[in-house]
């Protein structure tokens, strides 16, 4: 029988082979805004936001100067990174237009809203924000029923902070 996992326990943080550390840290520290935590030279760095020891780890261990993993291979589909809420996400937006990062897509999950892109070395990411779960579609049984429509854009950059 299997028993479930304590319901405290989070993925803490996602650790990322990149070709090129400064271009990696360019995106971002300077495009999403994270804060270097420590550095290890020119192979490896560790971001945060808020303080936190670290939310990424850059390293170009296996991986200078190399390329991305071509379609149809195993590995990471993405990481993605929580918001707190809506004003936070929509400043990630005006980051990504302002740095003419295209989106992969953009969606409202009924349970979140999501924005799909990659970084400089291929992988991808969905910066999102949750909504309240009292808000979650849920099905006939109670059950979560998530669902994949158009994230209405203009919508959400009005939620920017000015």
């Amino acid at each position: 029988m299997n028993t479930a996992i304590h319901p405290g326990v989070r993925i803490g943080h996602v650790h990322l082979k990149v070709a090129d550390l400064e271009r990696a840290l360019a995106f971002y520290c300077g495009v999403l805004g994270f804060q270097i935590t420590q550095r290890y030279g020119t192979q490896a760095a560790f971001v945060s936001a808020g303080g936190y020891h670290h939310h990424i780890g850059l390293n170009t261990w296996e991986s200078k100067g190399g390329k991305a993993p071509p379609p149809g291979t195993t590995g990471l589909y993405h990481a993605a990174i929580l918001y707190p809420d809506r004003a936070s996400l929509a400043d990630a937006l005006k980051r990504l237009i302002q740095h003419q990062v295209p989106l992969d897509g953009a969606s409202d999950h009924g349970v979140s809203e999501a924005l799909y892109l990659r970084d400089p070395d291929g992988n991808g990411l969905e910066l999102y924000v949750d909504r309240e779960p009292a808000e979650w579609p849920r099905d006939s049984r109670g059950e979560i029923a998530m669902t994949t429509g158009p994230l209405d854009l203009e919508s959400l950059l009005k939620a920017a902070p000015l």
